[in-house]
């Protein structure tokens, strides 16, 4: 029996074709908007050659190949963390039904069902909180976000997706900030896993990304058939760049993680910062839950300065870490979260620890903290 492979070799080979001689080693893009037609192109065929741009391209097929595999379900590719969200909040829901939202994920998230779905009854659960069946009684759909953001709290996937099942529920997991070699929801009884590949996945900070993955046949292509209607497609040359980045995504995750242990071992102590927090962490409280569901831990930590200020003049000081929103890229970044509207301190920072060396990147902090 052959062994099964590491997570740097599944990801530098994710979605790779058969050899061809005098083929392109790596995956090329496919920028066509228009293909040649045969009289076997029906669209009431069903999937079949490629016939035109919103409805299908080889390039996006061959990252959906590449991140369902890592996902471990059927995965479809939109232009935006957003649009996979939004999307699949479409198809699964309707005016009457009750969805239940992380009060401490992503912000937006709960934004588009406030204020661009109507007929909802929305229930919000703080990440950390009691889940129980009562919790998510009568609910059609159940968003978790693990581990959260900004705040890095964590819940149990698979002790919330039992009792939401039994109420008939789906669950989805935004897995994100954990990405698929951190945590595969899927295989801890979500029904659909789903994150904005903007972030570490792609990696580099030149895309913008998303995805949804699923063991369910039916919900895959209920999600694919909305995708091609309402519009809602990626770029062929974006969904190249952020397949070229999953190549590395192992590596990355590797040096992020080892920052940030460092990074967290330092700031735990330092007079100026308050709240550190990083699921990795034995010290950190979210880390029992985190250590039984999740395979490896990411680059970004949360802690708090003293006040909006207190980080305008730590960044101003730092020669390696730039103000930026989002999160997982090469380079270091750290963004004070309150100024999006999430209900949290002035001075909370989101750290997204870059591939620097451990060393510069501790010095460096410690050195702007002054």
């Amino acid at each position: 029996m052959n062994a099964p492979l590491g997570d740097g070799t599944r990801c530098v080979h994710a979605g790779s074709s058969s050899p061809v001689p005098g083929g392109a080693v790596p995956p090329q893009p496919v920028l066509a908007a228009q293909y040649h037609l045969s009289e076997q192109h029906h669209l009431s065929e069903g999937p079949g050659p490629d016939f035109y741009g919103r409805a299908g391209n080889p390039t996006w097929r061959a990252l959906e190949d590449a991140i369902g595999g890592l996902d471990g379900g059927s995965c479809v590719v939109y232009p935006s963390g957003m649009a996979a969200l939004s999307s699949l909040l479409r198809v699964v829901l309707r005016p009457g039904d009750t969805v239940v939202l992380p009060s401490d994920g992503y912000y937006l998230a709960r934004s588009y069902v406030r204020e661009h779905m109507t007929g909802l009854r929305v229930r919000e659960v703080a990440t950390a909180g009691e889940w129980t069946a009562e919790t998510v009684a009568g609910a059609r759909l159940v968003l978790l976000e693990t581990p959260s953001n900004p705040g890095l709290d964590v819940c149990d996937i698979a002790a919330i997706a039992a009792p939401a099942h039994a109420a008939g529920a789906l669950v989805a997991v935004d897995n994100t900030t954990a990405t698929p070699l951190g945590q595969r929801p899927l295989a801890l009884g979500a029904d659909i896993s789903l994150a904005s590949d903007t972030k570490a996945l792609s990696g580099h900070s030149d895309v913008v990304l998303g995805h949804t993955s699923t063991t369910d046949p039916e919900l895959a292509a209920r999600l694919r058939s909305e995708r091609t209607v309402s519009g809602a497609v990626p770029g062929p040359f974006e969904v190249w760049l952020a397949h070229r980045g999953l190549g590395t995504l192992d590596l990355r995750l590797a040096r992020q993680a080892e920052n940030a242990a460092a990074l967290y071992g330092v700031l735990r102590g330092h007079p100026r910062v308050r709240s550190v927090r990083w699921p990795g962490s034995p010290l950190d409280p979210a880390h029992p839950v985190a250590s039984r569901q999740m395979r490896r831990f990411g680059g970004v930590v949360t802690f708090e300065l003293d006040s909006a200020d207190a980080v305008a003049g730590f960044l101003a000081a730092s020669r390696l870490v730039v103000s930026a929103t989002s999160f997982g890229g090469l380079h270091s970044s750290a963004d004070r979260r309150a100024r999006w509207g999430d209900a949290v301190p002035d001075g909370t920072i989101r750290f997204s620890c870059g591939c620097e060396d451990t060393a510069d990147l501790v010095a460096d902090v410690l050195t702007a903290l002054g």
